[in-house]
């Protein structure tokens, strides 16, 4: 799937940062552009930007996953 169809929308997504921290995040797809996601982490209440290689798996989220 092309994550950029989901900009704007809610998708949970399993990333690996740089130092190699395997995380779970719940996450809204602002933008996306030159290998980086812009997203706003529902769990931590802030936005963060993701690189796209470390984007390990994503789906769409399901409403009920946010209540």
């Amino acid at each position: 799937m092309d994550i950029n169809k989901h900009i704007g929308r809610d998708v949970v997504m399993i990333y690996q940062d740089r130092r190699g921290a395997i995380t779970k995040r719940e996450v809204t797809i602002q933008a996306v552009q030159q290998g980086r996601a812009m997203v706003f982490d529902r769990g931590k209440h802030a936005p963060r930007t993701l690189q796209l290689d470390g984007i390990l798996d994503w789906r769409p989220a399901r409403e009920r996953e946010y209540r």
